[in-house]
C-alpha cells in the first residue's frame, strides 16, 4: 500500500534525502575542482590542496547522524513589524548549512542567528514561531517527529518526549554532539561572544564539557577568519578524555581545533619523576613565580667597566655608568629577560653612534646593526645579561638550598624551600628526575625570558584540578585571546584543587570573566544524583547540588556482595541492557577485577579505548573516570575509592565523580562498609 503523498513523516523524509543528495553534490563540486592553473607556486598550490581536503572532509555526510533534527515555521503576528524570518516561512536546523543548486537552504547551520529561536524560543516568548518540530531517529532513519505550536495561546506547554530519548539514548563509542538538545541556559553560553572569557561551573550531567565544545563551534563559525590566523585550543585532563571527546567537533564539521593536556603544552623536558603531596602544592603556589623571576634577574648584573669599540683608526667609549643607566631602563620597561637581553646591544650600538654624529660623521643603520655585533658589546651584554636557559635555572633552584634560599626569602618559608628541594640533586638537565610540577615552572622560566604564543581560543575543561601556577600556564597561551573555563569545585580531586572561581581566574590572567553555574542535569538520573549529592555537605560546602530534569529516575541499586565473582555478574546483568557498561573500581582493585573478568570471559576495554557493540564493557581506574559517561555503571568498593586518596575529602571528591558517570543505571557493590557520609 502507498504512504499517503500529504503524510508528514513522508513529506519529511523526503527533505531528508533530497538534503543528503544535496550535500553530496555540494561535495561533489568541491572534489571536481582543478587548482591546477590557479596557484603562482607550489607552496600555494599546497596549501590550497590543504583547505580544499579540509572543505571535503567538513561535507562528509554521516550516515547515523541526522542531518538535520528541528524545523522551524515562521509566523509574523499581525501588526508587526517584519521578523527575522519572513511570514510562512520555514527552516530546518542541522548540524551544518547544506544548499541545493540554485544556492537556497535545504538545512540552516545551528549556530546561524536564525536557528536561535529553536533552542530559545517558548509559549511565554515564541520569537516569532509558529511551530517547532523535534524530529526522532533510529540510526540515520528518520522515524518520528513532535510539534510544538508555540504561537497558540490554548496549547499547554509539555515536556519534549524525543528530547528526552536523545539526552537517554545509549552510547556507545566516543562523546556525541548536543546539538539536537541544548537548553536555553546552555545557548546563552555557546552563543557568548568572542572577546569575554566564560566560567561555567556546573555538576555532573550538566553538560558543562559539550557547552564548552559547542562554544568553540560556535565561534569558529561567526569568527572563522579571525580564529583561522590566531588558532583555537581545547585543554583535557588526561589522553583518555580527550579521545573520548574528540569527535565531537568534527561531527560539527570543525577539524582545525587542536586538543591537548597540561602537560603536553609544558613539555620541555622528560617527565621522569614525581612529587609527593607536599611539593606539589608548593611548586604548584603562585608564589613561585615570584621565586623564579628573582632568580632569572639575579643574573644581571650592573657594568663597572666601559665599552671601547675599535672602527678603523677611531675608538669609542661608552663609560660604566653609561651602560648602567641603558641596563637599568631595560630593566624598569618590564619587558622579558631574553627581549632585554636582545635589546641592550642595540642600545649600546645607538650610544655610540650619537658620538659619532657628534664628531662629524654621519652613519646610518647599517653602521649601528655593525657595532651591536662587534666583539667588545657582545661581550659587554654576556657580562653584564647572560643568556639563561630556563631548565638550568629551575634545576639550579630545585639543586642548591643557598640559591634558593636567597630567592625565596619572603616568600616561602624553611619548611616549603626544603619541600622542594630534591634530595639528592641532578648533575644535567636531560638525568634529572624531572615531575610534572617542575615541567610547568621550567614553562614559567621560558615565559619570562620569551614570551608565549598567544591563540584566539581556548577550552580549558576539569579545570578545578589545576593548580595557580598550571592556569598561569594556560593563561599565557590566551593572553591576547579569550577562554572557556569549564569544571565543577566538587570534582576536584588534587590537593591543590581550585577553592573558588574567582582565585583561580586571577591565576589565569581573566579576573573580568564572567562566572555562569548550571545546576539542571541532564544525563545523571534522579535517583543516582540524589544518592550522590550526599556526599556534598562534606567536600563542597555551599554549592548548589543539581536537579536532575529527567523524567526517568534511571536504574538504581546498592548491593552487599561476597567477592568479585558478584561484582562480575552484576556487569553481567548491566550488559543485558543496550549501550555501554563501565565497571569503576579504586585503582589498586584494577588488576583484581580485570583478572576476574578474563576468567569469566568478559572482555573489557581501558579508558579512551573506543567501545564497540561487540565489547561494551570499559574497566576504569577511579583516577581516570573524570569526565567519562556510560550507560550503565558498576561501582566497586566505595570505601577503597576514598581510601585510595591522600585525604578523607580529596577521597569523597573521588567518589563523587566515580558515583556520577551513569546515564542510565548505577549498581553499587560493597564488601566492606560504606562510607558514613552516604548513609542517610
Amino acid at each position: 500500500m502507498s504512504t499517503p503523498v500529504d503524510d508528514p513523516l513522508s513529506r519529511e523524509r523526503s527533505h531528508l534525502s533530497a538534503s543528503r543528495s544535496a550535500l553530496r553534490a555540494m561535495r561533489e563540486d568541491v572534489e571536481a575542482l582543478d587548482i591546477a592553473d590557479v596557484t603562482a607556486n607550489w607552496v600555494n598550490a599546497e596549501v590550497l590542496a590543504r583547505q580544499i581536503e579540509e572543505r571535503i572532509k567538513a561535507l562528509a555526510d554521516l550516515s547515523d547522524t541526522p542531518l538535520f533534527f528541528g524545523r522551524l515555521d515562521y509566523l509574523r503576528p499581525p501588526g508587526a513589524e517584519q521578523a527575522e524570518g519572513a511570514e510562512g516561512e520555514r527552516f530546518y536546523i542541522g548540524r551544518r548549512h547544506v544548499h541545493d543548486h540554485d544556492g537556497d537552504p535545504m538545512v540552516i547551520d545551528w549556530r546561524a542567528p536564525v536557528s536561535q529561536s529553536f533552542y530559545r524560543a517558548s509559549q511565554k516568548n515564541p520569537m516569532d514561531i509558529a511551530l517547532r518540530r523535534r524530529f526522532g531517529y533510529t540510526g540515520g532513519d528518520l522515524t518520528a517527529y513532535e510539534d510544538e505550536h508555540l504561537s497558540d495561546p490554548g496549547e499547554a506547554a509539555l515536556t519534549s518526549k524525543l528530547l528526552q530519548q536523545e539526552i537517554e539514548r545509549p552510547r556507545v563509542g566516543p562523546m556525541r554532539d548536543i546539538v539536537a538538545t541544548i537548553q536555553p541556559e546552555q545557548d546563552e553560553i555557546v552563543r557568548s561572544g568572542l572577546s569575554g572569557t566564560v566560567c561555567v561551573q556546573g555538576g555532573p550531567g550538566t553538560g558543562k564539557t559539550a557547552v564548552g565544545l559547542h562554544r568553540v563551534a560556535y565561534l569558529l563559525y561567526a569568527h572563522r577568519e579571525r580564529l583561522a590566523r590566531t588558532g583555537t585550543l581545547v585543554i583535557g585532563p588526561n589522553r583518555s578524555f580527550l579521545h573520548y571527546i574528540e569527535q565531537v567537533l568534527p561531527a560539527l564539521g570543525e577539524l582545525a581545533v587542536q586538543q591537548a593536556t597540561v602537560e603536553d603544552l609544558v613539555a620541555h623536558v622528560e617527565i621522569k619523576g614525581t612529587d609527593d603531596a607536599t611539593a606539589a602544592v608548593v611548586k604548584g603556589d603562585a608564589r613561585m613565580a615570584r621565586v623564579l623571576r628573582r632568580a632569572l634577574y639575579s643574573h644581571v648584573t650592573m657594568p663597572t667597566e666601559p665599552v671601547v669599540v675599535v672602527r678603523g683608526s677611531r675608538r669609542w667609549r661608552v663609560a660604566a655608568y653609561e651602560l648602567e643607566e641603558l641596563v637599568r631602563e631595560l630593566l624598569d620597561r618590564d619587558i622579558r629577560y631574553g627581549a632585554a637581553r636582545e635589546a641592550l646591544p642595540q642600545r649600546i650600538a645607538h650610544a655610540v653612534l650619537v658620538q659619532m654624529e657628534r664628531s662629524g660623521e654621519a652613519p646610518d643603520d647599517r653602521v649601528q646593526d655593525a657595532v651591536a655585533r662587534n666583539s667588545a658589546v657582545k661581550a659587554a651584554v654576556k657580562a653584564v645579561w647572560p643568556a639563561v636557559d630556563p631548565a638550568k635555572l629551575v634545576l639550579r633552584l630545585l639543586s642548591d638550598a643557598d640559591f634558593l634560599a636567597e630567592h625565596a626569602a619572603g616568600i616561602l618559608d624553611e619548611e616549603e624551600q626544603k619541600a622542594v628541594l630534591w634530595a639528592k640533586p641532578a648533575r644535567s638537565v636531560k638525568s634529572a628526575q624531572w615531575s610534572a610540577a617542575d615541567a610547568v615552572l621550567i614553562d614559567e622560566a621560558t615565559d619570562l625570558i620569551q614570551r608565549t604564543h598567544s591563540l584566539g581560543h581556548v577550552v580549558l575543561d576539569e579545570a578545578q584540578d589545576l593548580s595557580p601556577m598550571q592556569y598561569r600556564a594556560v593563561g599565557r597561551r590566551c593572553t591576547t585571546g579569550s577562554a572557556t573555563v569549564l569544571g565543577d569545585l566538587a570534582q576536584g580531586t588534587t590537593p591543590w584543587a581550585t577553592r573558588g572561581w574567582e582565585e583561580a581566574l586571577t591565576h589565569l590572567g581573566k579576573p573580568e570573566a564572567v562566572i555562569e553555574e548550571l545546576t539542571a542535569g541532564f544525563r545523571v538520573p534522579t535517583d543516582v544524583i540524589t544518592y550522590a549529592s550526599r556526599l556534598l555537605p562534606h567536600i563542597a560546602p555551599g554549592l548548589t547540588p543539581v536537579v536532575s530534569i529527567r523524567e526517568n529516575p534511571g536504574h538504581f541499586e546498592v548491593r552487599p556482595v561476597a567477592g568479585t565473582t558478584d561484582v562480575v555478574d552484576a556487569c553481567r546483568a548491566s550488559l543485558r541492557h543496550e549501550g555501554s557498561t563501565g565497571l569503576i573500581a579504586a585503582d589498586a582493585r584494577v588488576p583484581e577485577l580485570a583478572a576476574a573478568l578474563t576468567e569469566a570471559g568478559i572482555a573489557y576495554l581501558g579508558p579512551g579505548e573506543e567501545t564497540t557493540r561487540e565489547t561494551r564493557l570499559t574497566l576504569v581506574p577511579a583516577s581516570l573516570a573524570k569526565g567519562l559517561e556510560y550507560d550503565y555503571v558498576v561501582l566497586d568498593e566505595p570505601r577503597a575509592v576514598v581510601d585510595g586518596e591522600p585525604d578523607e575529602r580529596t577521597g569523597l571528591r573521588r567518589l563523587y565523580v566515580a558515583l556520577t558517570r551513569a546515564v542510565s543505571g548505577l549498581t553499587v557493590t560493597h564488601a566492606a562498609p560504606l562510607p558514613p557520609q552516604l548513609i542517610s
